[in-house]
């Protein structure tokens, strides 16, 4: 039987799924020497999305967290996510080479990428950045399920993959949409066109058969698994290591973690999330639906709410139909960030206008045009390609060129010149008010969770309305009454 190696991703995806990406800095100094002395393969700490969340809601510092982690984890490889499209405005070159460059000064050793059509040309074009940078890659290769998503299909984009010699590939289902069957079919397919480069798993629990998932790919041959750690596990996150981990061994594996170093980092989390009032991950239900639909769940409750704003609430199962139909217009692209809320937008503007691709947002539109990855100009119903094209609004677009400027034009054109690149990069991203609002704020919030019960009860009494509090135990009682 195999050793199993695990991937945590509980202050990453875990957060990002089940608590909107609303970890803060003070969240994570108390357990990062227990991440750091479990065994973990590699922590994963971030997206290029998190530093507008971290900004702009949270207002920390995203460099200080990563220097922060860095510090606390600095025998395990920290790891960093990048992908999707338009990273910095239309991936510019120069851009993105400097927000990799920055990211890896602050100690991260590791780069995922992710391409949301598994386009060969774009998976060049990063992992050459992120080598340039230093990292070790790994290529995701996303699963989705389509009449384009075959095992054949598969087949060419892995060895696709593998012709880029990345450090490793990633077997990725991000929408939790696999089933034991699909990973019994496909996991072989990944072994054997990857050749010599190691291959991981990665799955979520969305559909409630993530876990079973796990134990399947690791019986077809794959020792690298991805997990999460309670609370933010579960839900839509990704399988529990707990659970993981003790059913591997009742199948005679051997996984190399140390699990009494992690159960206070659950512990800890817990009464994180009980403090903030944040949810805690728990076992889905099967939902057939999401096989067919493929919207994640948190844009299940966007949609809703654009529905509410216009008084059509009632109107979600009908939007979600009409997503089915939208994505298979659109080409079938994988429902990962930004495509899947193209899609699902989309599909809630055709619902409330009444009439079919009416009205499309820019967005709908250069994705016609390509920009949101070439492959789609030749997927899509060329009938709805050309009436998405065929407005004013569309030439316009059409014009716009690319941005392609060095730094030094992009430092001048933001009156940037003086900036550190971590605050280039900030300032390249977001507004001067936001960062002003973050620097405004002050340190990062402390969390202290030991006696975290006798904590909380404190907070909970002081910011109390009643006159009398009476706490009884059976050898004493303490009355406290609220002084006029």
């Amino acid at each position: 039987m195999a050793d199993v190696q695990f991937i945590d991703t509980t202050i990453r995806d875990g957060h990002q799924s089940l608590w909107a990406g609303n970890m803060r800095i003070g969240m994570l100094r108390p357990i990062l020497d227990n991440l750091d002395s479990a065994g973990f393969d590699a922590v994963e700490i971030m997206a290029a999305a998190h530093i507008k969340k971290s900004v702009r809601d949270l207002r920390e510092d995203p460099w200080l967290m990563l220097r922060t982690v860095a510090t606390g984890v600095h025998r395990t490889p920290l790891r960093l996510i990048v992908g999707g499209v338009n990273t910095f405005g239309f991936d510019n070159p120069a851009m993105y080479q400097l927000f990799l460059d920055t990211i890896a000064k602050c100690g991260i050793r590791q780069a995922r990428i992710s391409e949301s059509w598994n386009y060969l040309p774009v998976w060049k074009t990063r992992l050459a950045a992120a080598q340039r940078a230093g990292f070790d890659c790994i290529i995701n290769v996303i699963y989705s399920i389509s009449p384009r998503h075959t095992d054949a299909y598969y087949a060419e984009r892995i060895r696709q993959a593998a012709s880029l010699k990345p450090w490793r590939i990633c077997f990725k289902d991000p929408g939790g949409l696999l089933t034991p069957e699909r990973t019994r079919q496909l996991v072989p397919v990944f072994l054997q066109n990857a050749g010599d480069i190691p291959v991981e798993f990665h799955t979520h629990c969305t559909t409630g058969l993530g876990p079973i998932c796990a134990l399947e790919a690791v019986k077809q041959g794959l020792t690298l698994i991805n997990t999460a750690l309670p609370p933010l596990a579960d839900g839509s996150s990704l399988p529990s290591l707990f659970n993981v981990a003790a059913n591997l061994r009742a199948l005679g594996h051997s996984p190399l973690i140390d699990e009494s170093r992690l159960r206070p980092v659950s512990e800890h989390f817990l009464a994180v999330a009980k403090e903030d009032g944040l949810p805690v991950g728990k076992p889905s239900p099967f939902d057939e639906a999401q096989y067919l639909h493929q919207v994640p769940g948190g844009m299940i409750s966007n949609l809703a709410h654009q529905l509410r704003q216009v008084g059509k609430e009632g109107k979600i199962p009908e939007t979600l139909r009409e997503t089915i139909q939208v994505r298979a217009e659109l080409g079938f692209p994988i429902m990962v960030t930004p495509l899947s809320q193209f899609v699902g937008s989309q599909a809630a503007i055709n619902m409330i206008v009444g009439e079919r691709y009416k009205q499309v947002t820019d967005q709908i539109i250069l994705y016609a045009l390509g920009r949101f990855g070439e492959e789609a100009t030749d997927a899509m119903d060329q009938n709805v390609r050309d009436k998405i094209l065929d407005r004013p609004r569309a030439k316009v677009l059409a014009a716009q060129e690319l941005p392609n400027q060095s730094l030094s034009e992009m430092r001048r054109e933001l009156n940037a010149e003086g900036l550190s690149d971590e605050d280039f990069l900030l300032r390249w991203l977001l507004t001067t008010e936001d960062i002003a609002n973050m620097r405004a704020a002050g340190p990062p919030r402390i969390y202290s969770t030991q006696g975290h019960h006798v904590v909380s009860l404190a907070r909970r009494l002081a910011s109390s309305t009643s006159a009398s509090i009476d706490i009884v135990t059976p050898s004493a009682r303490l009355s406290l009454r609220r002084s006029r």
